[in-house]
């Protein structure tokens, strides 16, 4: 016999909604295709003398019948794993199913959940498809999802950041994506005419000149002037035109889910800065910038691949950005940094002056370079461990090292400080990381 109230207690639990499963765009089996024609072409060219012996020997029916067997196959392979590969959303995960023989589900915590970025190449942003990019906490790969419909891409990002955040999964869905506020935007123009004003870009120019002539005249050898030039020619056009068309359009926007970077001329690219992950700004001053009062501002994000905050732009408008990404952080001007010692000049000569470091109550920041300067600011909160370095030369001169290490796997370093100077820093450095964390803004998204 059955107590009484059982069956309608049992009766009054909510049922747990089933986890529905979605597939990829349809268009995602065109780019799968593409795998079985790479093997061929990269078997290819790995051995271009035996690929042009074998093609010698085919005949045109051969070679029909070839490509009747491989085009197919190729659809087939895309079809299929486009069939087998699925994603769910539930309340504390995303699921991502794939393989066609091995099968592997990846469970993403969405509390782990640091970045997600929607990217669009070329051929995407003409068929209306974008791919999803996640960095997770504690994984170097990034999962993805290639392709998503535009509008689809950034309605599961939005609902993704806002599960992140706490919200709750019946209307995460509803929160939308978080408006936001321009901060900058980088004119084509100055783009252009920083990269002009990079010593990089003419190095690996005039080596792409150089280096190949010089090698003919000592060697007569096309494939050793090939297989030179090639690389050098791919390096100068990566430091210029590669780099203009990623920076393309550059435009930083804050929202409460973080900084908001979008770029790219061909490849259209909506990348975000997580709250509370930058572990170290740096901000460079090449020689040939310094007339326009230019810079750029690089980042250490952990676990994250964002490196570039600003390509080119007005110093004061750099720091204003800085700011954002580092509330309540101040840059140190020049006038703050103190130089090592003199004697330090017995240890490095003449670049001993590029070297400087301030110490403020929210970073460690340290100076280096004299053509190309460098300041990184560290903040303290995200200061692992603290060390102190000195070599058989350096204590000579009672002069030493100190290593600022961060989250990102980093490391800041203030060279050549006085050795009792360096002494107290490195207590004092680790008192302030202690205090810094108790302060320290959470990671959590939207916050």
């Amino acid at each position: 016999m059955t107590a009484p109230g059982v069956d309608d207690a049992v009766e009054e639990k909510p049922e747990k909604e089933p986890v529905t499963e979605r597939r990829l765009h349809p268009i995602t089996p065109l780019r799968r295709a593409w795998a079985p024609v790479a093997v061929v072409i990269g078997w290819a060219v790995h051995d271009p003398d035996q690929t042009q012996r074998q093609l010698t020997r085919l005949t045109t029916t051969t070679l029909l019948i070839a490509l009747a067997v491989i085009v197919p196959a190729a659809a087939l392979y895309g079809f299929l794993t486009w069939w087998f590969t699925h994603f769910a959303v539930t309340d504390t995960e995303l699921r991502i199913r794939t393989g066609l023989l091995f099968r592997r589900t990846a469970h993403i915590r969405l509390e782990r959940i640091q970045a997600i970025d929607v990217t669009q190449p070329l051929l995407a942003r003409v068929a209306g498809v974008a791919k999803l990019r996640l960095d997770v906490v504690g994984t170097d790969k990034k999962d993805e999802l290639a392709f998503l419909g535009e509008r689809e891409a950034r309605a599961l990002r939005a609902e993704l950041l806002a599960r992140a955040a706490g919200f709750a999964p019946e209307t995460a869905h509803e929160v939308g994506e978080a408006p936001a506020r321009e901060l900058l935007h980088t004119p084509p123009r100055d783009l252009a005419l920083s990269l002009v004003l990079t010593g990089a870009t003419w190095g690996s120019l005039v080596a792409a000149l150089v280096v190949p002539p010089l090698l003919w005249m000592a060697t007569h050898s096309v494939w050793t002037v090939l297989a030179t030039a090639l690389p050098l020619l791919g390096a100068a056009g990566a430091s210029s035109v590669g780099r203009f068309v990623t920076e393309y359009d550059w435009t930083v926007g804050e929202s409460p889910d973080g900084l908001r970077i979008d770029h790219g001329l061909l490849d259209r690219t909506h990348e975000t800065v997580p709250p509370g992950r930058v572990q170290t700004v740096r901000i460079v001053e090449p020689l040939l910038w310094r007339r326009r009062g230019w810079v750029r501002v690089e980042l250490d994000v952990a676990g994250s691949s964002n490196s570039v905050l600003v390509p080119v732009a007005p110093r004061e408008v750099a720091e204003a950005v800085v700011a954002r990404v580092l509330p309540g952080v101040t840059v140190p001007p020049l006038s703050a940094l103190s130089r090592p010692p003199r004697r330090a000049g017995r240890c490095v000569p003449v670049w001993w002056r590029g070297y400087g470091l301030a110490v403020t109550d929210a970073v460690f920041a340290a100076r280096q370079g004299l053509l190309r300067r460098s300041l990184a600011l560290v903040p303290h909160a995200k200061v692992q461990s603290v060390r102190l370095a000195q070599g058989p030369w350096e204590r000579l001169w009672r002069v030493a090292d100190v290593h600022v290490d961060t989250g990102a796997n980093k490391t800041v370093t203030a060279r050549l400080r006085d050795a009792q100077e360096a002494a107290e820093l490195l207590k004092s450095q680790a008192e302030r990381s202690r205090t810094g964390r108790k302060g320290a803004r959470p990671d959590r998204w939207m916050v």
